[in-house]
């Protein structure tokens, strides 16, 4: 076996997928299994861009036991766009859990997971990608 053996380098998600919906979206719908090793969760039936009202969910799968998954992505910075987003689509879809992909969370988003995590009886995970 012949080759060169590069280093690993860490880049940011938007140097990787240019635009969130048609370059990281699919990846992540593609791809849902590795999320779901993330999470601790066996994902499946992934499907992207699902009309929610007059909106559309980045992705909704469903988890080993056939329960539904909002999957919310931010290629950027939190922000309360993208939470209200993830809370819209959870109530809209029926879902008992919601993830949300965010390159940088912002401690008070963490915050706010951490209370509806404890306050509700929905799951949510916030997974930072970097």
């Amino acid at each position: 076996m012949s080759g060169s053996v590069g280093k690993l380098q860490r880049v940011s998600l938007r140097e990787v997928w240019r635009h969130e919906e048609t370059d990281f979206t699919r990846w992540l719908r593609e791809n849902v299994e590795v999320l779901g090793e993330v999470v601790d969760l066996a994902l499946s039936q992934a499907e992207s861009e699902r009309q929610v009202g007059d909106f559309n969910c980045d992705i909704v799968a469903e988890d080993d036991s056939g329960a539904v998954v909002v999957i919310e992505n931010q290629l950027e910075r939190s922000d309360h766009d993208h939470l209200g987003k993830l809370l819209t689509y959870l109530v809209m879809v029926g879902a008992t859990k919601g993830v949300w992909v965010v390159s940088d969370p912002r401690p008070e988003h963490i915050r706010a997971i951490t209370w509806l995590n404890e306050s509700t009886s929905a799951e949510f995970y916030l997974v930072k990608g970097s």
